[in-house]
């Protein structure tokens, strides 16, 4: 009963926040500033629950540690594609470039963002909430893992979910039907899946293991011959559900549109 109320939590917790962060960064611009200072207010709340709850092994404390951290992470997320916390970079790369100087450039885009989460990682590392310090880490590796696939290059770039204000970090995503990192990535993630899954039982741990499990998932569909875009199509705005429909429409020309776009930036 306890695995499978942790497994639920986590399921929820992680599709609902994933969800919303989506329908946000693809609303019209104009509306960012009022979802951050929303945010914003929320992630302060969620610190404080954070340290309160620092010395609490009991299940609710643990699953509020654990929904707070989560939502932490969502603000850094926010924070990046809403253009508020991203790095001194702005403009896409000219055309041909490549190679490690193209990878400085990724790096320059997001450097402010990779700063902020080093210092809330720093901050809930602080309070010495285990928990919640886990969570918040485990999501940054998965994330940033991730990120250095679609880098790399993935079958699923999903661009659709990037707002057009921060077109930059579109430059840096790659349509590829592999890259060299993401069966380590795999490997390790599968490793860390049954690490976690093959402890002893419990609440948190089982939340550990659901978390890994899900960061698993999302690696996998970057490789599916899918269209991702479309499962998702539900938690975006009027518009940009249009514009996947107007994608879905347009079919092969579409997408080879894309694809010579994307061949021009790496």
């Amino acid at each position: 009963m306890i695995t499978a109320a942790a497994i639920a939590f986590v399921v929820l917790l992680w599709g609902i926040s994933t969800a919303v962060i989506f329908y946000l960064d693809s609303l019209p611009a104009r509306t960012f500033p009022y979802s951050m200072a929303a945010a914003t207010i929320i992630v302060v709340l969620c610190l404080v629950t954070i340290w309160w709850w620092r010395d609490d092994p009991s299940t609710p404390a643990v699953a509020l540690s654990f929904a707070a951290a989560l939502l932490v992470w969502g603000w850094t997320e926010m924070a990046l594609y809403m253009g508020y916390v991203t790095g001194p970079r702005k403009t896409r790369c000219p055309a041909g470039c490549s190679g490690v100087a193209h990878f400085g450039h990724a790096v320059s885009a997001n450097l402010w963002h990779e700063l902020l989460v080093v210092a809330l990682a720093g901050l809930i590392w602080v309070t010495d909430n285990h928990t919640a310090l886990w969570c918040f880490v485990m999501l940054w590796l998965m994330h940033l893992s991730a990120r250095l696939n679609v880098f790399l290059g993935v079958r699923n770039v999903s661009e659709e979910f990037v707002p057009d204000s921060m077109d930059v970090l579109k430059g840096f995503l790659r349509r590829r039907n592999m890259n060299w990192l993401f069966p380590f990535s795999l490997t390790a993630l599968v490793g860390l899946v049954y690490a976690l899954a093959t402890r002893p039982s419990g609440f948190e741990t089982t939340m550990a293991a659901t978390l890994a499990a899900i960061g698993l998932l999302e690696h996998v569909l970057l490789m599916l011959p899918l269209p991702i875009e479309k499962m998702f199509r539900w938690s975006l705005s009027g518009p940009h559900k249009s514009a996947l429909k107007t994608k879905s429409a347009d079919g092969g020309r579409h997408e080879n549109h894309n694809r010579t776009i994307l061949g021009t930036l790496t």
